[in-house]
């Protein structure tokens, strides 16, 4: 896995075998990179990843200036390697580790980016409800995007705040923004979502 710009432009980061990971592509992560590029500059912005394995994501955050990250994962292994390559190269990179769904239950902070990289295996209702508790509990900043990535099975062009999706190979990436939706349809969409839970 190699860091694809900023400062750390091309360096390579090989994490120790045996991590439940599935990484993303550097061809993904490259497109990806360049889609948040046309919104944002990275200096200084607040970016959580879930769902953080390897840290890759993190990574290319931290290179082109990001900060602070907080990177959440449930496997000690990945939060160990994180916190080890935040010391390497000096990057402001808080790695945790936790659930994520009782990290974002606890957590009273917004965030810029948020970036979440669920295992593809999990079903429909999870990643629905990834999307649900960060627009529930305001962890997205006004002007901020949300990136969840997926494969194919999994729809969440129905959720609220979805804005657009790019598919690259056998991923997708769902991008969410506040300012795209107005408070009518946010209601609305909270509305029918509680009623199907119910």
């Amino acid at each position: 896995m190699r860091i694809i710009s900023g400062k750390y432009k091309g360096r390579r980061i090989f994490p120790p075998k045996g991590l439940p990971v599935r990484p993303t592509t550097d061809m993904s992560k490259e497109a990806l990179f360049n889609v948040l590029n046309n919104h944002f500059s990275f200096e200084g912005l607040k970016v959580l990843d879930l769902f953080a394995g390897t840290g890759n994501i993190s990574y290319e955050f931290a290179s082109r200036g990001s900060s602070p990250i907080t990177a959440v994962d449930g496997d000690f292994g990945c939060v160990k390697f994180i916190k080890q390559i935040a010391t390497e190269y000096d990057f402001n990179i808080a790695a945790t580790k936790s659930d994520v769904f009782a990290f974002l239950e606890k957590i009273k902070t917004s965030y810029d980016i948020i970036f979440a990289d669920p295992p593809y295996a999990l079903d429909q209702k999870t990643f629905e409800k990834i999307v649900l508790l960060i627009f529930e509990k305001e962890l997205l900043n006004q002007e901020g995007m949300m990136v969840i990535e997926h494969s194919k099975y999994t729809k969440l062009d129905h959720m609220i705040h979805f804005s657009f999706q790019k598919s690259y190979g056998g991923s997708i990436f769902s991008f969410f923004e506040i300012e795209k939706n107005n408070e009518d349809e946010v209601n609305d969409s909270l509305h029918k979502n509680e009623n199907k839970e119910e």
